[in-house]
């Protein structure tokens, strides 16, 4: 690890300007959340694993920011040479480059892997001390990464309509209509879901997440896709033709948005390039694309603004354009992909179904598992230990043995294609951990005396799933189960509500915590997030959370959303419950102001283990909600299941009493 920080401080102080800092952030050129191999440049340098967080080099120090679900993964993670930054606890990170940063001080970035509203936030706080942002020609991280993944070339695939639900076109025409209510001559669209679902084409780009390395701009006659020419097969190009798509290389966007915004179309601006963003030459019809851009440029009159939402584009398109040519707000792909359509909901039900299937199976296979493997009998070598005697049979049960035997049930069902995200497999102390993802080396044994949690999920062709049970074994204590059941009540109160139309997740989020906070409980993470239809397992632009974000947008019927409470106490176990909710039109008795009322379907179906359950703690009403949503579950399962696996669905889900 100092090798890699010794190696980066060297290239900062050659640079020109010489850096007095490098801010590497998690985020690819298109500011995923999830990256592929070769983008995971914040965890190349500083050893943590997590999905979010950012580091900074400075001459002397190594920091790294993450929210509160990695906090003690990070600590576990991070060598000595690095200082953990607990975000929402320690300042930001921002406010701590102007507090610790000398006075006209350099802070050097890649601005491909930076928002615009990243870097707008910070210049005017860099401004105090006449510290400035420095775009590096070059990403520093990849000079010194001398084993980087090489790129991979994955094929793109159409993504059918009987699952994807409406054509590439119609939603062409839907976005050009916005457009033209925007004054927007064009739109740059960079995140890899929002161009995944607008041409109905998916890919394995990122592992667990079926998107492309592209980016799209969309006019209002015309449809450019920036990829990799080498993962077209004939049949996608003609798909993309036939939908009036012009393909064209993935680096070629970057002229490409210049000419656009400064309306300088001649064919020059469509020269062959080789570019270190694509890896590859441009080609495809240069004049063609040219000409059609002109045209626009010439019928659009003064409505020649360029669309380009600032939490997903990246700095790098933004920097060298006049400011003023941009419609800075939020994509309205965001929305459109969150309003699943008929089709969609319909996968996504039966894509649940199919999964609550498998978790089942696989709750039945580890629970005679566990009674089998974790008793005191059978035979014994001399002087043999329990744990020695399993491991000579080839039965020792680890997070992830266990782990692989969910994903081969679910690989077994219909349309699936891959796990939605690492699975979380985890045991007593490691279930406090929120984003917990068990190594070969150290994951841990499963324990019949502790609270076992996995959160797992898969990519079916008709849908995502995402669901989250927690277990015990043995004899639960009376404190893991008046804290399972605080986290259970909560799951129940959200799922339950209903409420006025313009209610946001920020307002919904206290249902879930309530019961917890009774007994001066909570948790660190959000309630709630949306799910993609065969898209990525997180989704937005709504969410359930105590955090401002979930303030933007307001539920609206067809989203999805998920309800995920839970409790963490460090050093001694987790719990956490799942379920995918939709929402929907609420038949009330009254309409107070004529709002409309929402409220939410259950599509998630696995049983809660009732063992867990201070039963005493629950109302009637919960209890009565319980016992019907386990029916659910096994109406619903039974057909999926053989007899031996319903006969324990049957027994799991028999009625409870207070």
């Amino acid at each position: 690890m100092a090798d890699k920080l010794d190696a980066l401080r060297s290239l900062m102080s050659s640079h020109s300007p010489p850096l007095d800092a490098l801010v590497v952030p998690s985020e690819d050129y298109h500011q995923s959340e999830y990256v592929s191999s070769r983008d995971k440049r914040r965890e190349f340098v500083s050893g943590f694993t997590g999905s979010t967080g950012l580091a900074l080099i400075t001459r002397k120090e190594a920091l790294l920011w993450t929210d509160a679900r990695y906090f003690l993964q990070a600590a576990q993670q991070l060598s000595d040479q690095w200082k953990l930054m607990r975000i929402g606890e320690d300042p930001a990170v921002d406010v701590w480059m102007v507090d610790n940063l000398p006075y006209d001080a350099a802070i050097g970035t890649d601005p491909w892997c930076v928002s615009i509203d990243t870097a707008q936030r910070w210049e005017p706080a860099f401004a105090k001390k006449q510290q400035k942002l420095v775009q590096t020609s070059t990403n520093l991280v990849d000079e010194v990464w001398k084993n980087r993944p090489p790129l991979e070339i994955n094929p793109v695939n159409v993504h059918a309509l009987e699952f994807a639900g409406r054509s590439a076109t119609d939603k062409l025409n839907d976005l050009r209509e916005r457009l033209t209510q925007e004054k927007a001559r064009g739109i740059i669209i960079t995140a890899l879901d929002e161009v995944a679902w607008l041409y109905n084409i998916r890919g394995s780009d990122v592992s667990y997440c079926p998107v492309v390395q592209a980016f799209a701009i969309v006019t209002r006659t015309s449809a450019f896709f920036y990829v990799d020419q080498r993962k077209l097969s004939s049949e996608v190009s003609g798909y993309l033709m036939e939908n009036g798509i012009e393909v064209r290389e993935y680096g070629a966007v970057t002229a490409d948005v210049s000419s656009l915004a400064s309306n300088q179309l001649g064919p020059c601006a469509f020269k062959e390039t080789q570019s270190e963003v694509s890896g590859g030459t441009e080609t495809g019809s240069r004049e063609d694309a040219a000409e059609s851009i002109k045209t626009e440029a010439e019928d659009g009159g003064s409505d020649d603004l360029i669309w380009a939402d600032p939490g997903s584009c990246c700095y790098a398109l933004y920097s060298k354009l006049d400011s003023n040519r941009f419609l800075l707000k939020q994509s309205p792909l965001a929305l459109a992909k969150a309003l699943k359509n008929p089709i969609e909901l319909d996968g996504l039900r039966k894509a649940h179904i199919r999964d609550g299937a498998a978790v089942v199976q696989y709750l039945v296979w580890l629970d005679k598992q566990m009674h089998e493997n974790y008793g005191a009998s059978g035979y014994f070598e001399e002087g043999e230990t329990l744990a020695q005697k399993k491991f000579r049979e080839g039965k020792k049960l680890t997070e992830l043995t266990v782990s692989d035997k969910l994903e081969s049930f679910r690989a077994s069902k219909e349309h699936f294609k891959s796990l939605s995200f690492p699975t979380i497999s985890s045991v007593g102390p490691n279930a406090a951990m929120n984003h917990y993802r068990p190594q070969p080396n150290t994951c841990a044994e499963l324990d019949a005396d502790s609270i076992y949690l996995f959160d797992s999920g898969a990519q079916y062709l008709d849908g995502t799933t995402d669901i989250t049970r927690t277990v015990h074994f043995g004899r639960p204590s009376a404190h893991e189960k008046a804290c399972y059941t605080a986290v259970l009540k909560g799951h129940i109160a959200l799922g339950n509500a209903r409420f006025p139309k313009g209610t946001t997740g920020y307002a919904l989020d206290i249902l879930a915590r309530l019961p917890l906070w009774k007994d001066g409980l909570d948790y660190r993470h959000g309630t709630g997030h949306g799910i993609g239809s065969y898209l990525n397992v997180h989704e937005g632009p709504h969410s359930i959370s105590y955090g401002t974000r979930a303030l933007n947008v307001p539920m609206q019927a067809s989203m999805t959303v998920t309800d995920e409470p839970g409790y963490y106490e460090d050093g001694n176990f987790g719990i956490r419950l799942e379920n995918l909710l939709v929402v929907i039109e609420a038949d009330t008795k009254f309409n107070f102001g004529d709002k409309g009322y929402l409220s939410f379907e259950h599509i998630t179906w696995a049983p809660y283990q009732t063992k867990l359950i201070n039963l005493s703690l629950l109302t009637t009403e919960e209890i009565d909600w319980l016992n019907a949503y386990h029916s659910k579950c096994r109406d619903i399962l039974a057909p999926y299941l053989d007899d031996a696996e319903m006969a324990w669905l049957k027994k799991a889900t028999e009625p409870v009493r207070a």
